[in-house]
């Protein structure tokens, strides 16, 4: 059903996993979507899909893609009522030792990086409106650590500091979220845990309570630190 008041609702990562499950959820509850992704064909799929909304190859390690798209998107559909930075790369399951520096530097240049680069272009418009929700997703690795997993661990670490010290620099009518998703039966986790991830719940029955928790999200939770319940 879809609802009376239709958001404006940026996703990163949207091409797969829960970035697609909730373009998906969001779409049929009438909010407008607009995504980005590295895969050219997932975003034509997404285009040909969803033509009211809007999708767009970007690299979010890429600070010139990143602010060339935000512009264009702040043009066209103004201000975002919701910016959901949810692109994240997992590394390989190895000790920190074996994982070579350009793959440390490619995912926290995604997972850390990219994030601000959404945010510095982004928040600046929400700010001159006075409202608007970042959705920064984070992890139960950004709250607590496993083996073989470290870059990722240090990457959510790091979203959930940055949430927290963002949260003091805004005007009051903007709130900055950690966001832990919880645990879900996607590629990443089958990545580094690939005999247990078919225990846990798809992307799409996690959007089911994840959309509405989301939307429920105000500048009275400025600052916190939350998990989809």
């Amino acid at each position: 059903m879809k609802q009376s008041k239709s958001s404006m609702i940026v996703i990163t990562g949207v091409t797969k996993g829960l970035g697609r499950a909730l373009c998906e959820g969001f779409n049929e509850l009438g909010h407008t979507v607009v995504g980005c992704g590295r895969s050219l064909n997932e975003i034509e799929k997404l285009n040909h899909l969803y033509q009211a909304h809007q999708f767009d190859v970007v690299d979010l390690s890429n600070n010139q893609q990143v602010q060339t798209w935000a512009k264009k998107v702040i043009e066209k559909w103004g201000s975002p009522d919701f910016l959901v930075n949810n692109a994240a790369i997992m590394n390989q399951p190895l000790p920190l030792w074996k994982i070579s520096e350009e793959e440390f530097i490619k995912l926290t240049d995604i997972n850390i990086n990219g994030v601000v680069r959404t945010i510095r272009v982004f928040l600046p418009a929400m700010i001159q409106q006075k409202k608007g929700i970042i959705v920064n997703f984070s992890s139960g690795w950004g709250r607590s650590t496993s083996p073989e997993v470290v870059p990722y661990c240090t990457s959510k670490w790091a979203i959930e500091g940055l949430s927290q010290g963002l949260a003091q620099e805004v005007p009051n009518g903007i709130g900055i979220i950690a966001l832990n998703p919880g645990i879900i039966n996607t590629e990443m986790l089958q990545t580094c845990w690939p005999d247990n991830a078919s225990m846990f719940e798809s992307p799409l029955q996690w959007s089911k309570k994840a959309i509405p928790f989301i939307l429920k999200l105000t500048a009275k939770n400025n600052g916190q630190s939350l998990t989809v319940q």
